[in-house]
């Protein structure tokens, strides 16, 4: 791990969760990484306390395990898990839509941001840029997020979407490297907001199943290959 950059006294709590997601995100933390308390704060030069803080605040939202004698963990997913967060996120995002009138609250002047997010993470798609295309893909649903009523459900959906991105990007990258297949990236972001701008319930509710779909498409072909690799 090596900090990007410097970190300031008034933001060192959320500046090192930022930055250790990052790099989880990034695949240069990998499942399983162990590191203390002690090891990231000589890491960026600062005191125990703001790094124990970032790290119990990862640890809270399903990216760390920790450990009293072993310090902490980046978790590692099944691919049991992976199928159990798309099924949440669908269940949970359908169920929204549903009843959007009383759950969603899209504001036509919010739409501009993610409209220009979408066309980013679709453009990262094609080209198979994983790096581009997670930062836009988490900004994307983050910023639609930002329509949903109840805070509670668009921070659980969050959380979810980083997990599943934790799952998936080592595997990805073990696929090919940096420069992936584009088939195996949903590239749906500019489908699904000009569907919620028209407020086209039944055109949402096709492109999110496609959306989980692809995910679970994609747990069979891993789960295939493990047996095949395990024979």
């Amino acid at each position: 791990m090596s900090p990007s950059g410097g970190v300031t006294r008034s933001t060192l709590r959320q500046q090192i969760a930022d930055a250790l997601r990052d790099e989880v995100l990034a695949g240069r933390l990998p499942p399983g990484r162990e590191f203390t308390v002690k090891q990231i704060a000589e890491q960026y030069g600062v005191s125990a306390t703001p790094v124990r803080e970032a790290l119990f605040d990862l640890s809270a939202q399903g990216l760390l395990s920790s450990d009293q004698h072993r310090g902490f963990q980046v978790r590692e997913f099944s691919i049991a898990d992976y199928r159990a967060m798309a099924e949440a996120r669908g269940l949970v995002v359908e169920g929204l839509f549903r009843d959007s009138a009383n759950r969603v609250a899209v504001r036509p002047e919010g739409l501009a941001s993610v409209r220009r997010r979408a066309a980013e993470a679709v453009r990262a798609a094609r080209s198979g840029d994983l790096d581009v295309l997670i930062g836009y893909d988490l900004r994307f649903w983050r910023e639609l997020g930002q329509f949903v009523l109840n805070p509670y459900i668009a921070d659980f959906l969050a959380r979810l979407r980083v997990q599943a991105w934790m799952f998936a990007v080592h595997r990805l990258r073990a696929e090919s490297g940096d420069a992936l297949d584009p088939s195996v990236l949903w590239g749906g972001h500019e489908e699904l907001v000009e569907a919620i701008a028209r407020g086209d319930h039944e055109q949402v509710h096709a492109t999110l199943h496609s959306y989980y779909e692809h995910a679970l498409f994609w747990a069979d072909r891993l789960e295939a290959r493990e047996n095949t690799d395990r024979t």
